[in-house]
This record gives C-alpha cells, structure tokens and sequence, in this order.
C-alpha cells in the first residue's frame, strides 16, 4: 500500500480536507474570557490553515498566492470577528467558513482586477486653457 490514503494515520486536516469542528471549540473563540478565547481562536486558525491553502491551491493559484491569501483571510477572520455571526443552529462550521473564504476570494479577485480611474478609456482633460483652444478649432454652422 501507498503513503497516503484514508488507512495512513492522517487526519483531514492534514490531507487538506475542512473537518468537523466541535461547535465548543468556536464558541469557546468568541467567548468573553479572552485567554481561552485568544488559545481556542490560534487551535482553530491552526487547524484550518491547510485545509484553506489547499482550498485556494486547488482553485490554481500559486503557493505564494496561496499562503499570502490564507494568511490575509484568516487575519480578516479574526479582525472583523466574523465568528459572532456563527451559531449551531445556523449548519457546520466548516460551511460557514467557507462561504466566508468563498466571498473572501470573490472580493480579492474583484480588488486585483479592477480598473483604475477611466476604466481604461482615453482621458479628457478639461483644463480651460485646453477647452478654450478645442472650442476655437470647431467648425462654426452659421
């Protein structure tokens, strides 16, 4: 037998896969007592780091990409404490995160390729010294 496969002593996580996350783990990160919240909030962001990075790999972006994206989604995660939106009675963990990470990715593509100002297009200067010569080149219909 190979290495790898579901017999090897892996867990999902370490397979790249979103597994089932006790919902006392999440409660416990959104919690009021900031030390075990701070410990149950770095078990989760530990757990899930591979299973995102494999996540955005697979969607084909680069390693680097990957790691800068997984970083910069969990630090989100974290800063607009996006966890106190989640509840049991709501569905999985796992779910949720990944609609979150799925939004995520949507917002960064959307940030990455967008325009700058003109969208592309020629810009016209509207200097009055400029817009006085142009009118003065304009044929004149008597």
């Amino acid at each position: 037998m190979s290495g790898s496969g579901p017999y090897t002593g892996e867990t999902t996580a370490e397979k790249g896969w979103f597994k089932t996350t006790h919902w006392s783990a999440v409660l416990d990160a959104r919690g009021n007592d900031t030390t075990q919240a701070d410990a149950a909030l770095a078990n989760l962001c530990q757990s899930y780091w591979f299973p995102i990075y494999t996540y955005i790999r697979r969607l084909g972006r680069s390693p680097e990409d990957a790691q800068d994206l997984t970083q910069e989604f969990l630090a989100r995660l974290l800063e607009k404490e996006y966890l106190k939106a989640v509840y049991p009675e709501r569905g999985k963990f796992r779910s949720f995160l990944l609609m979150v990470l799925k939004r995520f990715l949507a917002n960064e593509h959307d940030r990455a390729n967008r325009q700058k100002r003109g969208g592309g297009q020629e810009m016209l200067s509207l200097n009055a010294k400029d817009t006085e010569a142009w009118y003065q080149r304009e044929l004149v219909d008597d």
